[in-house]
C-alpha cells in the first residue's frame, strides 16, 4: 500500500532566498557590513594628486592599515586634491603632526599609495574627519618633471653617460659588479656607520657640517679659475690613472685586505681621540707659553754650547773615553750585585722592615712598643754586666737561692725554686727551623711574635726540714763560704765571709762603712 508525500509550503522558501538577495545587492553596492563600527576617516590635503586612486592602500612602515576612500580634485584650476583615509583600527593613532607622503609601488610610473608617518608621541591625536595640512604632505617626483629640468645639452651628456655606462658594462663590469657582491655587504655596513656617523654626537652637528660645507662651496665659488684648474688637474691625475690601469686593479684588489687591517687600527684610533683632545685642550697653555719660554731659555742655550766645547766638555769625554771600556765592564759586573741589593732590599721591605714594626703578644710581660724598639733595651743591661770589670775580665754577680722544689734544668743539671713554675715562655725549641737559601727572603713568612706558654718542667717539692736536707744545705754552705774567703785572701781584701746568714743590723752597718770609705776618698 503506497503513502502519498504531503507537498511543502513554499512560502517560506521563498521569503528566505527573498532575504538573501536583498543582503547580498546591499553589500554589493555599499560594500560595508551593517552593524559594524564605522572606520575611521581623515583627510590629506595635496599639491598634486599624482594621479593617485581610490582604493590606493594607505600603509604605515610598510603595513596596510587602509584604503584610499575617495579623491576631491580642488576647484582652482590646479592638479591639487583631498584624499579621504579610511584606517582602520591598527592603523591609530594619528597625531597632529602626521606626515603622508604619495610613494610609488613601480619604479618609474603607476601604482601609488599613501605612505602615513602616525607622530610623535606626546602629540595630540588627529579627531575624525580632521585635515592634514598641505604642509605636512609630499609627492613624489615624477620622470617628466625631472626631464623638464634637463636642458637639451644636459639631456645630450646624460645620454652619452648611459652610452658610455652601457659599453663599460659590456667590456667586463657587469662581471666585476657581480664579483664585487661578496665585498659589498661590509662595504654597505661601513658605508652606514660612516652614514651614522655624518650625522654627528649631538643635535646641530649636522648643520654646523652644513654651514662649514657652504662656506667651503663659497669660497670654491669665489675663485672659478681655480676650481677649473681643479677639474683641469684632476683629469689629467685620472688621465695617468687609466694608463697604469693594471697597477690600479692590482691596488684594488689589495684594498679589502688593507680595509680588514686598518678597521681594527681605526677603531683603537677612535678609542684614543677622547684622551687626545683633553690633552690637546690642557696642553694649549703650555704651547702659548713655549714662545717665551724660548727667549727666556736662548741665554742658558748659548751657556750650554760654550759648556760642551772644546775647553769644558768635549776635552773631559776626550779623556773619559780611555775609563770607558773599564765603566762599561764595571757596569755589567755590576748587575749581579744590583740583583742581589735588590733582593736584600726586597727582604728588607718585605719582612725585616714588618717584623721590626709588629709588636710582641705577651699577657705575662706585655711589650712598650714594637720590636725594632724593644731590641735596644736589652743593650743597656749588657753594658751594666760589663761595667764591673778587672783584668781577668767582667764581673757577673749571680744569686744562688733556694726554695722547696727541685727542678731538672737538663744535662743532670738541678735547681730550686721558692715557687712552683706556672709554665716557660717561650718554650724551648726542639729542632732549628729548617735553613733553605734556595728560597728568596722577600717570600718567606714573617716569624709569628704571639708567645704561647709551654709546658712547666717536671718539679719534685722536697721537705726542707729533713736531716738529709739540712745536712747538706750546711754542706753547701760551709763549701761556698770556704771558695769565697780564699777568694778574697787571693785578691787581698780585707772583706769578711760570716757563717751564717747576715742580719739586717749588720747589713746597715756595712753600708754605713762603704759611704765613710767613699767620702774619705
Amino acid at each position: 500500500m503506497s503513502r502519498r508525500r504531503t507537498p511543502r509550503n513554499p512560502i517560506p522558501v521563498a521569503v528566505a532566498l527573498l532575504v538573501v538577495v536583498v543582503i547580498g545587492s546591499y553589500l554589493a553596492v555599499a560594500k560595508d557590513i551593517p552593524l559594524v563600527n564605522e572606520p575611521y576617516v581623515i583627510k590629506a590635503a595635496f599639491k598634486n594628486s599624482s594621479g593617485i586612486k581610490k582604493g590606493s592602500p594607505v600603509r604605515i612602515a610598510g603595513v596596510e592599515v587602509g584604503r584610499v576612500q575617495s579623491v576631491e580634485p580642488t576647484t582652482d584650476g590646479t592638479r591639487a586634491a583631498v584624499l579621504e583615509l579610511a584606517l582602520l583600527d591598527r592603523g591609530r593613532p594619528v597625531k597632529r603632526d602626521a606626515l603622508a607622503k604619495i610613494r610609488p609601488r613601480i619604479f618609474l610610473e603607476g601604482n601609488f599609495f599613501v605612505e602615513l608617518s602616525p607622530g610623535r608621541p606626546g602629540t595630540k591625536e588627529l579627531e575624525d574627519g580632521g585635515m592634514i595640512p598641505a604642509s605636512q604632505t609630499a609627492n613624489p617626483v615624477q620622470f617628466d618633471e625631472v626631464l623638464k629640468v634637463l636642458k637639451s645639452d644636459l639631456r645630450k651628456d646624460l645620454g652619452t653617460t648611459f652610452k658610455e655606462l652601457g659599453r663599460a658594462q659590456r667590456g667586463g663590469g657587469a662581471k666585476a659588479f657581480n664579483r664585487s657582491l661578496d665585498d659589498q655587504a661590509a662595504a654597505y655596513r661601513f658605508s652606514a656607520i660612516v652614514s651614522e656617523a655624518l650625522l654627528g654626537e649631538k643635535p646641530g652637528d649636522l648643520a654646523k657640517f652644513l654651514s662649514a660645507q657652504g662656506a667651503v662651496s663659497e669660497a670654491l665659488d669665489a675663485d672659478p679659475q681655480a676650481l677649473r684648474d681643479l677639474v683641469t688637474n684632476f683629469n689629467v691625475t685620472t688621465g695617468a690613472l687609466a694608463e697604469r690601469e693594471s697597477d690600479l686593479r692590482a691596488a684594488l684588489r689589495e684594498l679589502p685586505m688593507t680595509l680588514r687591517a686598518a678597521l681594527p687600527t681605526l677603531t683603537s684610533l677612535n678609542a684614543a681621540f677622547p684622551a687626545v683632545r683633553t690633552f690637546s685642550r690642557a696642553a694649549l697653555p703650555g704651547i702659548r707659553s713655549t714662545g717665551p719660554t724660548i727667549e727666556v731659555a736662548l741665554p742658558f742655550v748659548r751657556q750650554l754650547r760654550g759648556l760642551v766645547g772644546e775647553p769644558e766638555l768635549r776635552g773631559l769625554t776626550r779623556d773619559l773615553r780611555v775609563a770607558t771600556p773599564q765603566l762599561a765592564s764595571l757596569s755589567r759586573t755590576t748587575v749581579p750585585l744590583l740583583g742581589e741589593f735588590r733582593a736584600f732590599a726586597s727582604c728588607a721591605n718585605e719582612v725585616l722592615v714588618p717584623f721590626g714594626n709588629t709588636k710582641l703578644e705577651d699577657p705575662n710581660f706585655p711589650a712598650t712598643g714594637p720590636v725594632f724598639e724593644e731590641i735596644p733595651k736589652s743593650l743597656v743591661g749588657l753594658a751594666g754586666e760589663s761595667r764591673s770589670f778587672d783584668a781577668n775580665g767582667s764581673w757577673f754577680k749571680v744569686l744562688g737561692t733556694g726554695g722547696p722544689e727541685t727542678v731538672s734544668l737538663g744535662n743532670g743539671l738541678l735547681g730550686a725554686t721558692t715557687s712552683s713554675f706556672q709554665g716557660v715562655n717561650p718554650p724551648p725549641q726542639v729542632q732549628r727551623p729548617p735553613l733553605r737559601p734556595e728560597t728568596p727572603c722577600e717570600t718567606q713568612e714573617p716569624p709569628d711574635l704571639r708567645t704561647i706558654p709551654g709546658r712547666a718542667p717536671q718539679a719534685m717539692r722536697i721537705d726542707r726540714s729533713s736531716p738529709k736536707v739540712v745536712a747538706r744545705t750546711a754542706k753547701a754552705q760551709a763549701t761556698a763560704v770556704e771558695l769565697m774567703r780564699d777568694q778574697l785572701k787571693a785578691e787581698g781584701s780585707t772583706l769578711k765571709v760570716l757563717d751564717t746568714p747576715a742580719t739586717k743590723e749588720q747589713l746597715l752597718g756595712g753600708l754605713r762603712a762603704l759611704k765613710a770609705r767613699s767620702a774619705g776618698r
